[in-house]
């Protein structure tokens, strides 16, 4: 089952250290929810990144992120994030045994 959940995709916003929530999976955000999740960033004294995540974060492959545009005003760079971001779902996985 190493390709389960391979083609999934899903839109994030991912901050700079990692952390990431998903905004939908069966159509694109609108651009009203796109504001809305870079304001709750903001409000939270974050800053991150629009991303598409392709693969699934529970089980299967390693998910790939691809930056879309910018959340804020990051100080750094968008592949630490997304680093980061694999990092924690793989530490994850092992946690749970997955």
């Amino acid at each position: 089952m190493s390709g389960e959940g391979s083609s999934e995709r899903r839109w994030i916003a991912v901050a700079e250290d990692g952390r990431y929530v998903t905004l939908g999976r069966a159509s694109d955000p609108s651009e009203t929810e796109i504001l809305n999740a870079e304001q709750a960033l903001v409000a939270q004294g974050l800053a991150g990144w629009l991303a598409v995540m392709q693969g699934n974060p529970y089980v299967g492959t390693t998910p790939r992120l691809m930056e879309v545009r910018v959340l804020g005003k990051p100080k750094g760079s968008f592949d630490a994030a997304a680093d980061a971001c694999v990092a924690a779902i793989l530490k994850r996985r092992r946690d749970v045994g997955r």
